[in-house]
């Protein structure tokens, strides 16, 4: 069985679930903070290159909204241990936001 690229660290996997299941505002807290701790470790994506993956064909939960989907896009391009630090400060976020 192939895993999806954000199943492999179990952490990670609980970041995306959790930020699927939360709700639209949230999930933009979240796009946000992916997109500056990306930033913050030296990441950039062209905008051709987020404009032309977000015209595909929309297979993925996160591909219907493209701050969402380029933020998706960050988080699978960062090196491992950040974005298993920026996993746990999703989870962080999430569970504050669910108190709310």
């Amino acid at each position: 069985m192939n895993k999806r690229w954000y199943d492999i660290d179990p952490t990670v996997s609980l970041a995306v679930s959790l930020m699927r299941n939360s709700n639209i505002m949230v999930q933009y807290k979240c796009a946000d903070l992916i997109i500056s701790k990306s930033k913050e470790a030296g990441l950039d994506l062209s905008e051709n290159i987020m404009t032309d993956a977000f015209n595909y064909i929309l297979r993925r939960w996160y591909d219907t909204d493209q701050k969402i989907a380029e933020a998706f896009e960050y988080l699978k391009l960062m090196p491992d241990e950040v974005q298993k630090q920026t996993a746990l400060e999703l989870i962080a976020l999430l569970q504050k936001e669910e108190a709310n």
